[in-house]
């Protein structure tokens, strides 16, 4: 599931440097969405990139009797209709004065038009509300005033999977909460905060929330071989990685070995934080999305994945590749499953890897050193994993 982050940025937080603070924090740290006022749209896309939800002033779409009997439903006094235009713009319409009620026939879906509603959750009744209102919306944003987490947990079950749901957050941990709520979580949050922390805060819990965590294993080093030199690749990210992080390398691609990143002083040469020293060109490294690529094929741009000692993931640009002949290293090593997986080293004393004595250079491994690596039984084509036969040896 892809989770988004929206930003509050209407008239009810405040005049307009108030407004264009959060708009401009929402795109420094990127999140995907603003909900402006219909007047701001175009002050929104001076300022970037961004796709917007406005408040109409003027909305000629009316909102909605109960849908479970013939008696009305009191409309909500904060209850607003989604209209995004066929255009594909990335602008969303809320328009937010209403006359009366209207059969849900009113708002059926509509192959050009994606709809939505805006509820206050003030009580069951407007949980009620809610659900009538997701049954012709593509969007349904739901703001708990004394907010709770079992209306949340209601929605997700009755219209989680009829609507993106949108849960109204006020800070971090909320919207971790509501990514978080019956496993299945909000698609997405709408965070109402002048707090540019919590701003960034809140979408590095989406990227979170959408990361693999993946089950790391120790192998043992069989044989620790010089061999000839090889065309080496060192992968530069446009990140600095953390002193425990790294990423997953290897010749055969069921087994790939946890190669430090260089975040470490050394006496020959500066530590590099966004550079790992990753092997041959013929390599496999993993990338975000579960698969793997050739190290030869990466190049700037490409995204590779970063890995922490406990399996935590996160995505990392390519800055660039420097491809130099260099010295090897075949570092052979068996699985705790019996299978065996090599991998070719440079051979130098910068290159480290996670063992459990912890970490290590290349240069000091010996036989029977236990290895931090990333065990799949599977086989794969064109880095998509494959159910067939394929001997790496």
């Amino acid at each position: 599931m892809t989770r988004a982050v929206w930003v509050k940025a209407d008239d009810s937080v405040g005049d307009w440097d108030v407004r264009r603070a959060r708009i401009t924090t929402a795109l420094e740290a990127g999140a995907d969405w603003v909900l402006v006022d219909e007047a701001d749209v175009e002050r929104v896309r001076e300022l970037g990139e961004i796709n917007v939800a406005a408040f109409k002033t003027d909305g000629d779409v009316t909102l909605i009797d109960d849908a479970e009997d013939d008696e009305e439903l009191e409309e909500p006094a904060d209850a607003y209709v989604v209209g995004k235009d066929g255009e594909g713009d990335g602008t969303i319409d809320l328009p937010g004065d209403f006359s009366g009620s209207a059969d849900l026939s009113t708002l059926r879906r509509d192959a050009d038009v994606e709809r939505g509603a805006y509820v206050r959750i003030l009580g069951k009744e407007y949980e009620a509300f809610a659900e009538a209102a997701a049954v012709a919306a593509d969007y349904t944003i739901v703001i708990g005033d004394d907010w709770t987490i079992i209306p949340l947990e209601n929605l997700i079950a009755r219209i989680g999977s009829e609507t993106m749901l949108i849960a109204g957050v006020t800070n971090a941990e909320e919207a971790k909460t509501a990514f978080e709520t019956l496993e299945i979580g909000a698609d997405a949050v709408l965070l109402d905060s002048d707090d540019p922390d919590q701003i960034r805060r809140t979408v590095e819990t989406r990227d979170a929330a959408e990361r693999e965590r993946v089950d790391l294993e120790w192998g043992t080093v069989t044989d620790v071989e010089q061999i000839g030199s090889a065309d080496r690749v060192c992968v530069d990210t446009g990140s600095l990685l953390e002193h425990d992080e790294g990423m997953l390398i290897g010749s055969m691609s069921r087994g790939l070995v946890f190669v430090h990143a260089e975040t470490a002083e050394s006496p020959y040469v500066a530590s590099r934080p966004f550079r790992v020293n990753a092997g041959a060109v013929h390599a496999y490294v993993r990338t975000p999305d579960g698969g793997t690529k050739y190290l030869a094929e990466l190049q700037s741009g490409d995204e590779v994945q970063v890995v922490d000692l406990d399996g935590h993931t996160r995505e990392a640009i390519v800055g660039r590749v420097k491809i130099e002949k260099r010295p090897m290293f075949r570092v052979a090593i068996d699985t705790d499953s019996g299978d065996h997986i090599e991998t070719l080293l440079q051979n130098a004393e910068t290159i480290k890897v996670a063992t459990s004595e912890g970490r290590k250079a290349v240069t000091d491994l010996e036989t029977g050193d236990e290895l931090r690596l990333f065990y799949e039984d599977t086989a794969r084509h064109f880095g998509e994993a494959v159910e067939e036969s394929i001997i790496e040896k």
